[in-house]
Formats: structure tokens, sequence, C-alpha cells
């Protein structure tokens, strides 16, 4: 039976536009103030103070342009943002600075989100949809230099690339890609060699969202269907569907598993917040608030698990944030 849904801890107001992506950094080293970074359908990066529950800064480097991803890299000094301006901006905010320090421009039209993976001190690797309608571009940052494209065979007809997820089993092993499609199929790419290891076709419509645990070798997929797919991965590389959860309401925009990897939270089309345990996609609570889609969801990374927070952004210009670690 799922809990009786608790309220928002408190909501961010102030966007002036639809909220399309969300970020943490709550910091490790004490006192550091704790902060959300949200980014808006009218171009703008906002900078949340998590103890004011205020803006510090507003970011505008997308031309007016929607901002659907923001990340922090190796800290909240380092930000990269990406838009419907078709660039990807990486941001110096040390010292109070509010500068694009660079650039990469996609060419791509979509709304997929980049993804971006550590592989050394100041070394990251970025995903990205490229150019040609079923490419995915793998560059290194900061240098910009391209480490592969990826490209699906002749006659593969997956379409767009809708949702990136990069990552490695440890910091010696290969970096590997999980791409949704528009065709409904999650591929698992290697980039060393450039080619597809596994493909399986998880959803009747596109997927709009996906994550992975490393450590089960476990992922979850969302689509503007009333399904979830549930899908691991074996030690031959072989994408396989583990279970599927029938939804109430069709339409997922966001997945996301907390980093504690005991709850996961979907942002809902019909405009609900849903929380899941993550073992065995047990519903644990639907956080009715929003008046409108929920496009984004993002856990926060405290160190205390206590402090651990849920933001969830959404087309009513709002930013809730719940406290749930209690209830889970």
């Amino acid at each position: 039976m799922a809990l009786p849904p608790p309220d928002p801890q408190f909501v961010l107001r102030g966007t002036g536009a639809a909220v399309h992506a969300l970020h943490f950094s709550c910091g490790n080293q004490e006192p550091d103030v704790p902060i959300l970074f949200s980014g808006s359908e009218n171009g703008f990066i906002h900078v949340w103070n998590l103890k004011t529950h205020r803006v510090d800064k507003t970011l505008d480097g997308h031309g007016g342009r929607s901002v659907y991803c923001v990340e922090t890299m190796g800290g909240k000094n380092r930000l990269l943002s990406q838009g419907r301006d078709q660039r990807i901006c990486l941001w110096d905010l040390a010292e109070g600075r509010t500068s694009v320090t660079n650039s990469v421009f996609t060419e791509n039209v979509g709304f997929c989100r980049c993804t971006l993976l550590k592989v050394a001190q100041g070394r990251w690797l970025m995903a990205m949809a490229a150019k040609g309608p079923e490419e995915v571009q793998v560059l290194e940052l900061p240098s910009k230099t391209s480490v592969c494209t990826l490209k699906p065979e002749v006659g593969a007809k997956l379409g767009m690339p809708m949702c990136l997820k990069l990552w490695q089993h440890n910091c010696d092993s290969q970096p590997l890609l999980l791409a949704g499609y528009e065709d409904g199929s999650v591929v698992l790419w290697n980039l060393l060699m450039g080619k597809a290891l596994s493909q399986l076709v998880c959803h009747q419509e596109p997927v709009m969202s996906l994550d992975f645990d490393l450590e089960k070798a476990k992922g979850i997929s969302g689509s503007s269907e009333k399904v979830l797919s549930i899908w691991s991965l074996n030690e031959q590389q072989n994408l396989q569907v583990y279970k599927t959860h029938k939804l109430v309401n069709a339409g997922i925009s966001d997945i996301t598993i907390r980093p504690d990897k005991k709850i996961l939270a979907t942002a809902g089309w019909d405009h609900r917040i849903r929380i899941f345990g993550w073992k065995k996609l047990k519903p644990l609570a639907v956080l009715d608030y929003h008046t409108a889609t929920v496009h984004c969801v993002s856990f926060s990374d405290h160190r205390n698990p206590s402090e651990r927070l849920l933001a969830a952004g959404s087309k009513d210009h709002r930013i809730s944030i719940w406290s749930i670690y209690a209830q889970t």
C-alpha cells in the first residue's frame, strides 16, 4: 500500500517560465551553501540558494532559447548547460563570475540531453545527439576533441537518439553508452570500437528517459506510454527485459535513481511525481502538487542522508522540493 503523500518541504518560484532541467550541488565541504541549478524555457539558468530559498545568480547564455540540461563538472563553479539554441555552454562561476568560457555547437535540433562522464582529473567525456539524424557524437572536454561518432547500422531505423547515459564499471574499464531511441529501443554502445554491443526494444513509443544502476547492472526507461521498462545487462553485455510496470497514466518525461540506489522518481505528464522502491519497483508514493506536466526530477547529493532532497520542475513555472528520505 502506498504511503499518504507528503507535502513539498518548500516551493521555489520566480523562474518566469517552464522548468526543464534541475541539478543539485550540495557540497561535501562544510560550510558550503547547498544550491540547485535550474534551466528554464526562457533561456535562463537560475542558481538557487537552498538555505534562503532565493535565487543567488541568474545566468543568460542561450539567447532566450529553452535550457534543457544543466550539470556541474567537479564542483559547483564549473557548469555545463545545453539549450535549444543548439549550443552546449561551459561556465566558470568561481569568485562571482557568470561567464561562458567555452561552447560546443551541436547542430542538433532535438531535445536529447547530453551526458557527462569524468575520466580523469579535469577531463570528461560528453556524448550528445549529433547533426546526423540517428548519430551520437562523443567529445572529450575541455579540449572538445572528437572521440567517436556512433552511427546505427544501415537499415536499423532507430530514429533520433532521445536520451543518453555514459558510464563505466570502474576507472580502468572502457566507457560505454546507453542510448534510448525514437523507435523504442535501448542500445548499448562501445565507444572505443564505435559499435553497438546490444539492442533491446523496450517500448512501442520513443524512449523519453532512462537511468542505469551499474552496481546491479540494471536500468529503467520510460516513454509516452503507460509502461516503465526495467532491463538488465548480463556479463556478455546483452540487454534483456527484466520486468515491466504498468502506470495509471501515460507519459514519463524523466526518470532518476537516487544515488543510494534505494528508490527512484519519475516525472509524469499527468502532473505527478511517482516514487518507487528500486529493488522490486514497489510504488511508495505519488507526489501530487504541480498543475501541469512535470519535466524533470533530481535527487540532491547531500552527504548526510537525512538532508537529502528531491526536486521536481514543471511546466507550471514552479520547482517543488521534497524531503522523502524518512518515508523510504
